[in-house]
């Protein structure tokens, strides 16, 4: 059984979200890094951009293959993990935790909506 945090959100494109505030931390499930394999390479948004939500604004590379990530939530990017850069192993190791991919400030009025809680995400994926 693969870790599903219970305080996070999720998306069923397999990106996790910890809401604090307006701001919303944006990464991707233990599942997620487990089926990718051994991550090489994050390209992340830049900061500013503005993102909607479910539109591709990043890119994991593994061994294995290259896979979009999405934003779950619709904002403005407000910071990256440039960790990430030197030390794309981070999303292998720790991926609720060090191997964060970036943070938006959620846009006013638009209500973060469709995400699955941890329940209903651990059945996605058969936990």
């Amino acid at each position: 059984m693969q870790n599903v945090p219970a305080e996070l959100n999720y998306a069923k494109s397999h990106e996790w979200v910890r809401l604090e505030g307006d701001t919303a931390t944006v990464g991707i499930s233990d599942h997620a890094q487990h089926e990718l394999t051994d991550i090489v390479f994050v390209e992340l948004p830049e900061v500013g951009r503005n993102v909607a939500a479910g539109e591709a604004c990043a890119v994991v590379e593994s061994v294995k293959t290259a896979s979009d990530i999405y934003s779950p939530v619709a904002g403005s990017v407000t910071e990256i993990n440039t960790a990430l850069a030197n030390d794309p192993g981070l999303v292998n190791r720790e991926p609720y935790a060090a191997g964060w991919f970036f943070k938006v400030q959620l846009a006013p009025g638009k209500p973060v909506e469709g995400l699955l809680d941890a329940s209903a995400y651990a059945k996605q994926i058969g936990n």
